[in-house]
């Protein structure tokens, strides 16, 4: 599996996690600290996971057009 094909799954499960966190808390304004910092928090990890996909995405599209190079060695052990 390419890293940007990987990258984007990661992305895409703390955007899903990050949703779950935000819509599941009720926002009222006598509700628990805690509870109010897991729905921001929730917020935050959404907003990562969106620059996750995108940093993905842009990997990728990098690694999509470059052949992979295969490392050969000589008789002394050196790189060609």
């Amino acid at each position: 599996m390419r890293i940007g094909t990987a990258i984007i799954g990661i992305g895409l499960l703390m955007f899903i996690v990050g949703l779950i966190a935000f819509y599941s808390i009720d926002a009222s304004p006598e509700s628990d600290e805690f509870l109010r910092s897991i729905k921001h928090s929730g917020t935050f990890i959404g907003l990562m996971g969106i620059g996750v996909i995108v940093a993905g995405i842009l990997l990728y599209l990098i690694n999509r057009g470059s052949p992979q190079q295969e490392q050969t060695f000589d008789s002394k052990d050196n790189f060609k």
